[in-house]
């Protein structure tokens, strides 16, 4: 597990729009792109990206239960869940729907050790 890289992550797509956008077109490429060096983040590739299958299957299935019971921190995941769901609000489906639906995902988790 590598909560830090999880934590690293969540941040590089919160970066921007358009990282976001990226992102929500194709998560599973996005997170590969990532991996490789070059997935929305202008600063190049480092040696440092790896995250494990289940976190890289938690991104690429926008799995925010499996991503707080892997670690993610509950702060930067909110507002990770925020931005990657904002653009699919619909009636019926809003801010209020959203967290509902993220606490009853991480609910029972419990507290999980999020610290690196």
């Amino acid at each position: 597990m590598s909560k830090y890289m999880v934590d690293k992550f969540i941040r590089a797509v919160e970066l921007g729009d358009a990282t976001v956008a990226e992102y929500v077109a194709d998560p599973p490429a996005f997170v590969e792109r990532w991996l490789a060096g070059g997935g929305g983040d202008a600063t190049g590739p480092t040696d440092d990206r790896v995250l494990t299958e289940a976190e890289q299957a938690a991104f690429g299935a926008r799995d925010f239960g499996a991503l707080y019971a892997l670690g993610a921190h509950p702060y930067l995941l909110w507002h990770f869940i925020e931005a990657v769901y904002e653009h699919e609000y619909t009636e019926g489906f809003g801010w209020r729907e959203l967290v509902e639906r993220y606490r009853a995902a991480v609910a029972p988790q419990g507290l999980v050790d999020y610290i690196p």
